[in-house]
């Protein structure tokens, strides 16, 4: 990897987190695709060691989370009956959470849509935080537990649930959503502002996700083929998203945005880290 110059592997991670695919990277630096998985893997790595050390005592408000579902190699129904509970082939989930007011990302996991990594998840969140929160998830249940476990009763925290009507026999739309008849919000804990509970800032996020890391695309083969790969491309995701992609809205960056820095980064940045973990 030192062979490669910096404006080359800067090449590669701003095609990467631009939506384009690892072969489609591959064409268009000219470099072989173990080339750019090796770069992918050790700069997920150095993004999420930076996450770690900079995306903390935030003076968040309000936050929201969700789950957004991938696959690595193949999908659940299609496991080998062998293999079926493993982690690393099938069904992966990726929990987010996100401020509203910063849109600043403040913790996310990559694995199974269970309890235990529910748990995990949140205990993360409650660890960057330095304050009370207002906390909106959708009405998966393993949030309940995990977020008592790890706030108690010091936070203002509630569900948004969204209720679809069923879809007629003679509706031709296979991947279309149903029509939202009802949306519910329920109070969980605390005294939540009505007014805040929403989900609509990470569902935005949400498919920021899909539109910004090709392995999230539907109905494509360019799928995640090892679970490490697939965490090293949310950590570059996430952190190119807070630290170096200018938000539309805010004309900064949901890092500066948060006073967690006071610049803009650039993707050269992010790469020279790499090259210091290394002692380049």
């Amino acid at each position: 990897m030192n062979q490669l110059s910096l404006e080359k592997r800067c090449d590669i991670v701003a095609h990467l987190v631009e939506g384009a695919s690892v072969r489609t990277t591959c064409r268009l630096c000219n470099v072989s695709k173990n080339t750019v998985l090796k770069l992918l893997v050790d700069l997920g790595h150095v993004c999420q060691e930076l996450h770690d050390q900079l995306a903390v005592r935030l003076p968040s408000k309000i936050l929201q989370c969700d789950e957004i579902w991938a696959f690595i190699g193949c999908k659940n129904k299609n496991v080998p009956e062998h293999l079926q509970g493993t982690l690393g082939i099938g069904d992966v989930w990726t929990w987010v959470a996100i401020d509203a007011d910063t849109k600043l990302v403040v913790s996310w996991r990559v694995g199974s849509r269970d309890l235990e990594d529910a748990k995990t998840f949140i205990a993360d969140v409650e660890h960057r935080l330095t304050g009370r929160v207002q906390l909106t998830t959708d009405g998966h249940k393993p949030y309940l537990e995990a977020v008592a476990e790890s706030f108690g009763s010091y936070i203002d925290y509630a569900m948004l649930i969204k209720q679809f009507a069923k879809k007629e026999k003679t509706e031709n739309r296979k991947y279309s959503p149903s029509k939202c008849k009802d949306i519910l919000k329920l109070r969980i804990s605390g005294h939540p502002d009505k007014k805040e509970i929403s989900t609509s800032y990470i569902e935005r996020q949400n498919l920021t996700i899909r539109m910004s890391m090709r392995r999230y695309t539907r109905l494509t083969n360019a799928f995640s083929k090892k679970l490490e790969n697939h965490r090293a491309a949310v950590a570059l995701h996430f952190v190119y998203y807070n630290f170096v992609r200018i938000h539309q809205t805010l004309r900064v960056t949901p890092a500066m945005e948060a006073g967690i820095t006071d610049h803009l980064w650039l993707i050269s940045d992010i790469v020279k880290l790499l090259d210091k973990s290394q002692g380049g």
